[in-house]
């Protein structure tokens, strides 16, 4: 048998010959040398094993990625780019058609839109591609997912645009909580934010796992890949699965609640039970509860109409919530303070609410409800 230094000087002999062809060439004969060792590596189920040079004009962004980099990060990723060189390929799924992103969309565009690190890197982008059983779209989805929340942030109202897909793809809560690293609630809670009541109104929720939904994956087969369109018209924004003529939806960029922070995942400087006290704290104080929810009504147009109107979901607790962010800045998020209050102090919340629950139903041409009602109907999990 040949010793291990005279194959290697024999290969490398061979690799002289690589300086004979265009950068091009070069470029196209050491991707396949590299897939030709692939077989051999013991590492050969890792992407990572093998990175390939291809065009950036071969690599495509995909039209799911919930992640955002804010513009300082970005500049920080360009400089990290322009002084260290790539030391992270673009994860990417291919086929014979298209190189799409799963995870590196900002070093992908990096490679395209920095003229210095694009000249550097000869127009190319460093790649690997997921494993084969990870090609279909959902698999793929899910993978961005992970990718993104294992190393940081995403935005909330993409992740509810994905979690929605994923829905009419018919997985289930138990698949998306599985495959995307989430909780039962957080699943629920991103199908508040775009309204999608008739996904879950004949599912119960609960803190336990149901066996039935995390057994073999012949379970998780989808009835088919249509996408429901979305319908808009001039009052708002309507899905075609509500059957609720009175229900008003509005896109998440038109709430105020969004906007001042009624879904962030975090208070600066706050620790988890410093937030559960403030939150609880506010209702012991129903004279600033009552006036706090007359400046929510009046200043929150579109998030009232968005959430008031869906009879689906816990209305008190919305009023309760949005309060409690506008006058402190706590997230929902932190709405297991409710829990440190008394019978008593919940009891006088929950009746400040409902008056003004009823103020606005009545002013806007609907009926007033009893608390029963107003707290939920039981098709939607409670905000509280």
């Amino acid at each position: 048998m040949e010793s291990k230094n005279a194959l290697i000087e024999q290969i490398r002999s061979l690799f002289e010959q690589l300086n004979d062809y265009s950068l091009d060439e070069r470029i196209d004969a050491i991707n396949s040398i590299r897939q030709l060792l692939r077989p051999y590596s013991p590492f050969n189920r890792e992407p990572v094993d093998c990175v390939m040079w291809v065009k950036n004009d071969d690599v495509t962004a995909n039209d799911y990625n919930p992640n955002s980099v804010a513009p300082p990060e970005m500049e920080l990723l360009r400089l990290s780019i322009e002084n260290d060189g790539y030391t992270q390929p673009i994860v990417t799924w291919k086929d014979e058609e298209q190189i799409e992103v799963i995870d590196g969309f900002h070093r992908n565009r990096v490679g395209k839109e920095c003229e210095g690190i694009r000249k550097r890197v000869h127009g190319y982008l460093p790649i690997v591609v997921v494993n084969e059983e990870q090609t279909e779209k959902k698999n793929r989805i899910a993978s961005t997912i992970r990718h993104n929340r294992a190393r940081g942030k995403h935005k909330v109202e993409a992740m509810s645009d994905i979690v929605l897909e994923l829905k009419n793809r018919n997985w289930k809560n138990s698949r998306i909580c599985k495959e995307l690293g989430m909780e039962e609630d957080e699943v629920l809670r991103l199908c508040q934010i775009t309204g999608l009541e008739d996904l879950f109104k004949d599912e119960e929720f609960s803190k336990s796992w149901d066996i039935a939904d995390c057994c073999e994956d012949d379970d998780f087969e989808e009835i088919n890949d249509h996408i429901d369109e979305v319908e808009k018209d001039e009052n708002g924004f309507k899905t075609t699965n509500t059957s609720d003529p009175n229900r008003i939806f509005h896109t998440y960029d038109k709430w105020e609640c969004h906007k001042a922070g009624f879904y962030a995942t975090n208070v600066d400087g706050l620790k988890k039970d410093e937030c559960e006290k403030r939150f609880a704290q506010f209702f012991r104080e129903p004279g600033l509860f009552d006036v706090t929810l007359s400046k929510v009504i009046a200043e929150w147009k579109n998030s009232c109409e968005h959430y008031l109107t869906n009879t689906s979901m816990n209305r008190i607790a919305w009023l309760g919530q949005a309060a409690v962010c506008y006058h402190a800045g706590i997230p929902s998020k932190y709405a297991s303070g409710w829990f440190h209050l008394t019978k008593s102090h919940q009891d006088e919340a929950n009746s400040v609410a409902l008056k003004h629950l009823n103020g606005w139903l009545v002013a806007n041409g609907m009926n007033e409800v009893e608390l029963k009602e107003a707290l939920s109907k039981g098709r939607q999990v409670n905000i509280y």
